[in-house]
């Protein structure tokens, strides 16, 4: 049993003891009593993939970090969960996380298993793959706006413990996450998104509600919009051939804010699409 149906089925009991007599149960009951388990995201303990620890009950919000970065904590008095962004980078092993819950440190177990990603060879324009001195530095100023960018934390924090995003535009899966990148011979960074291939001018969707606390045009990214779910829960969209919002727009799932292009480094039109959780870049299926 996963921790996601454990975490059901301890509700369900809970809610049982609470409610006695009661005609009809909650959706979320029914399908815990079933063995059914929706919940996301889903806990993959891999690099790149996400830790649902459950940390019991407790009067006000547990809280933890991991990655120097404070994780999110969903929930309730009856049970909280953290959710945990585990970087690419991560070596796997085991890791110990001190918790405080209602003034006291406790620790909490997370192992984290190996995962082998694929390789992934793209030729692309020289120019970007061997930058001029000119566009390094661009590269430099852009790198170091994004970094604040990647750092928000803001609250409140999502409602629902349920995070299940939408696909932000229809189309065929071109590129997975934790793909290992080499352009033109020379070995880069890991993919840290999900590529979806779709026409330019596609409309591109909010996956959940959230705040756009970014918009611009970058060399590798081209153009790009930043969108934050609250708690440290990010979500990227890059290549874009038109930004139809503005920083501080408030948006709701479903709504659409941008289109799919092939500005930046791109081989042909397409969505990148990337999740962050606590300053982590996670694989964004695990939404789904």
């Amino acid at each position: 049993m996963n921790i996601s149906t454990a975490l059901e089925r301890r509700r369900l009991l809970q809610w049982m003891s609470l409610t006695a007599g009661m005609a009809s149960a909650p959706a979320w009951a029914v399908n815990a009593a079933q063995g059914v388990s929706s919940i996301r995201p889903q806990d993959s303990r891999v690099p790149g993939g996400i830790a649902r620890l459950s940390l019991g009950p407790a009067a006000t919000r547990p809280q933890l970090s991991y990655n120097d970065a404070p994780a999110l904590v969903l929930g309730d008095m009856i049970e909280w969960t953290a959710l945990i962004g585990i970087p690419l980078s991560t070596t796997p092993g085991e890791y110990t996380l001190p918790v405080e819950m209602d003034g006291q440190l406790r620790n909490k177990q997370l192992t984290v298993q190996n995962k082998k990603y694929v390789e992934q060879r793209l030729t692309v324009s020289p120019k970007t793959v061997d930058l001029s001195p000119e566009d390094n530095a661009r590269y430099e100023r852009e790198a170091a706006h994004l970094k604040t960018v990647m750092a928000s934390l803001s609250q409140p924090f999502p409602i629902a413990t349920n995070l299940q995003m939408q696909v932000p535009v229809p189309g065929r899966r071109s590129s997975s996450f934790g793909l290992r990148r080499i352009f033109n011979g020379q070995p880069r960074n890991p993919h840290s998104g999900m590529d979806i291939a779709a026409a330019t001018g596609t409309p591109i969707r909010a996956p959940l509600p959230g705040k756009v606390i970014d918009v611009g045009d970058y060399f590798f990214n081209g153009g790009t919009v930043w969108l934050d779910h609250g708690g440290g829960l990010l979500s990227m969209y890059c290549h874009l051939s038109q930004m139809g919002c503005k920083v501080g727009d408030m948006l709701k799932t479903g709504d659409v804010f941008c289109k799919v292009g092939a500005t930046g480094r791109v081989t042909g039109p397409h969505l990148h699409w990337g999740v962050m959780l606590n300053r982590a870049m996670v694989d964004p299926a695990l939404f789904l």
